[in-house]
């Protein structure tokens, strides 16, 4: 293969992707992605098909049918190809509380059958050190926060310095001070390697993630970018302050060209309410605001697939391939 060819064909090309498991239920729907280097986010309420399609792309079930090729090499076919390239942190992951953060790193290194040039030990201080847990290392996983056990998670996950690291959920949990350490970490993490990031939370894919996917019911809805998917709905997004009987009006009264994204109540029975309001003006009192992702996501969410505005379902090449280099 020429030095081309393989550029051409680097990263996670994932084609016509279908599970269905008995009953029968359909997890993934003939889902199409390609995703390159850096950090991908996939956004999708429970038992959307995330899990699922991470455990297909992590070679830890088998399709129905379709193709997912990582470096043009099939991982369908020859799962080894998958395995031996992949970091993975579950969302609940299994640490031993009386061990120490050193031990319980080694023992997992053990494991995985990872040793460093220096043996084990040296790997896991080297490992604990890149997520700065250095401090922490003879400190015992009980005592650890959750924000301490998820960096200790990623330490076993990039052991061995796979080319796909998988993180399920990684910031559920965790307080805004943590949750902002981590960012820094799994960005760093992304500078080299392909990072699927699995989340119901869209300011972790806000924050990280140069281009996103939304999955709903098995369906992928939308592959795009943070950016692209903003402007898809600016100019669409108001917000204004109505009592609990406006916003009962309100929700009752959504259609097709306006939908109730969100409630928050402010004091006694007043709402500041955010509507999507895609034809028409809004109702007395709302102002547009900026779109954020969250609002762009919800609309998605709350759209039949059938109806959703091709700008928002899918970015243009040029748009995303911008925004990815930038």
């Amino acid at each position: 293969m020429s030095e081309s060819s393989r550029e051409l064909s680097r990263g996670l090309s994932i084609r016509g992707l279908v599970k269905i498991y008995p009953g029968p239920v359909a997890a993934l729907r003939g889902v199409d992605l390609s995703i390159s280097d850096g950090l991908f986010g996939l956004l999708g309420p429970n038992g959307a098909g995330k899990s699922t399609l991470m455990n297909v792309v992590a070679s830890l079930i088998e399709p129905t049918a379709g193709t997912v090729l990582l470096d043009g090499q099939d991982i369908v076919k020859d799962p080894r190809v998958m395995r031996t390239r992949l970091g993975y942190l579950p969302q609940d992951f299994g640490f031993h509380p009386d061990l120490t953060g050193r031990a319980m790193l080694e023992l997992l290194l053990t494991l995985k059958g990872v040793n460093g040039p220096k043996g084990r030990r040296s790997l896991a201080e080297e490992l604990l050190e890149r997520v700065n847990l250095t401090s922490a290392m003879k400190r015992k996983v009980g005592g650890y926060s959750g924000g301490m056990r998820q960096r200790l998670g990623l330490a076993q996950a990039i052991a061995g310095d796979p080319r796909v690291l998988i993180v399920d959920e990684p910031t559920a949990g965790l307080d805004p001070e943590e949750r902002h350490r981590f960012y820094r970490l799994i960005a760093e993490m992304g500078a080299k390697r392909i990072v699927l990031l699995s989340t119901h939370i869209v300011e972790d894919v806000a924050t990280l993630c140069p281009r996103l996917a939304v999955i709903r019911g098995g369906e992928l809805l939308a592959d795009t970018t943070p950016r692209q998917a903003r402007a898809a709905i600016d100019g669409q997004i108001f917000e204004g302050y109505v009592d609990d009987a406006g916003l009962a009006a309100l929700a009752s009264g959504a259609s097709t060209t306006t939908r109730v994204l969100a409630a928050v109540l402010v004091e006694g029975h007043t709402n500041r309410v955010r509507l999507h309001v895609r034809d028409g003006a809004p109702p007395p009192g709302f102002a547009e605001v900026p779109a954020t992702l969250e609002d762009a996501y919800l609309v998605v969410m709350r759209t039949p697939a059938d109806e959703i505005p091709a700008r928002l379902r899918k970015a243009s090449a040029d748009v995303a391939a911008a925004e990815v280099a930038a």
